[in-house]
């Protein structure tokens, strides 16, 4: 799939103006892996392709990790309930504020999730009524205003909120230096597949110290931990332990069924790793989120009669709407055995400890442990 970035120039130092580049159409999670960038009243544009088969937010080993966040972010962030916080974010900027962060705007929904599970309703949110949509496990209150698109969100919108700190996330760093001449702006890191449950536990770690929410932070990887190793127990005790799992999204391409597949390395994958399940997905993901594409013909080796579809579906839902009379499709043995389970509307893929633990509820009841 290919997806066109636009890299912003500054040109004069005068009125800062806020855009986004990046993403694909095709889903929700693709328009936020980039963040917000900005430039002077004159900007120079300039469009590059490249062809990727990301699409979107994504997690692995962190399946054996240990349940603290790692001691790198733990140095990283010193804060106190009333004075300065220095810390220093995901692309190793150290940021001081003069007191911790109370009037937050989150460009990407993870951040605004994790955000509201730790006391700090954000003022504003990208995309508002997109999170409403796919991401219901920390709802946002009536308070929160849209500061528009997550692939354009507005200046005036932000600035009008007057916020003490702007979050992003992603492969931003030169946007955000630029943001930051009006708005303090932290970036998370908000994917590795390397370590993705260790990396939200530091992405968490960071947003609490920039708030000065350290005990609620700790508190929230500590809930998330214990839903984790309770949640292992409980399947283990149904007898599900190591059980092969695969999960998915997907969106019609012309009449074709696109499926993307949560391979090793994103995060759901590791969510479901760390409760004692098997990925049967031997390929690779791609390098930014874990995620890989195939279609109906690449769903054909999945033949465990154990095998058990988790999808994502919180719009249009094509795996019953597109596929249902596709002969591979039917053919499919967990498909013959209806050991399908679509995730509730509004399960966040790419979310925080909220949407992990209403993800490992979901799954814990299809296996009815």
């Amino acid at each position: 799939m290919s997806r066109t970035r636009t890299a912003l120039g500054l040109c004069t130092a005068a009125l800062l103006a806020l855009t986004v580049a990046c993403g694909t159409t095709e889903d929700p999670a693709a328009a936020g892996t980039q963040a917000a960038g900005a430039a002077a009243s004159a900007v120079a544009a300039t469009t590059e392709t490249e062809t990727s088969t990301d699409s979107g937010p994504g997690s692995d080993a962190a399946a054996g990790s240990s349940v603290a966040p790692s001691a790198g972010a733990a140095s990283s962030a010193a804060s106190s309930a009333t004075g300065p916080v220095e810390i220093t974010d995901g692309r190793g900027t150290t940021l001081t504020l003069e007191k911790p962060a109370t009037r937050v705007v989150a460009l990407e929904w993870g951040e605004a999730e994790t955000l509201a599970s730790l006391g700090v309703m954000p003022v504003g949110v990208a995309d508002l009524k997109g999170y409403t949509t796919w991401d219901v496990a920390e709802p946002m209150d009536s308070s929160v205003k849209d500061v528009g698109t997550r692939s354009e969100p507005s200046i005036d919108a932000i600035l009008a909120l007057k916020p003490d700190l702007v979050v992003i996330t992603g492969d931003s760093a030169d946007q955000a230096k630029l943001i930051g001449n009006s708005v303090p702006v932290l970036v998370t890191k908000g994917t590795d597949p390397t370590r993705q449950l260790d990396r939200l536990r530091d992405d968490v770690t960071l947003l609490a110290a920039a708030t000065g929410t350290e005990a609620a932070g700790e508190k929230l990887l500590a809930d998330m931990d214990s839903t984790l190793v309770n949640g292992k127990a409980a399947l283990a005790a149904a007898g599900n332990a190591g059980d092969p799992f695969l999960m998915a999204d997907g969106w019609k391409e012309g009449s074709a069924v696109a499926i993307r597949v949560f391979a090793k390395g994103s995060q759901n994958s590791d969510v479901a790793e760390a409760l004692g399940l098997k990925n049967a997905w031997t390929g690779k993901g791609d390098a930014a989120w874990g995620l890989a594409q195939t279609d109906v013909e690449g769903m054909a080796a999945m033949t465990d009669p154990a095998l058990r579809l988790f999808y994502s579906a919180s719009e249009e839902d094509v795996f019953v709407d597109g596929l249902a009379q596709n002969p591979i499709w039917k053919s499919l043995p967990f498909v013959k055995s209806e050991q399908l389970t679509k995730l509730r509307t509004g399960t966040w893929t790419f979310g925080g400890p909220a949407s992990v633990d209403f993800f490992v509820e979901q799954v814990l009841a299809a296996y009815g442990a």
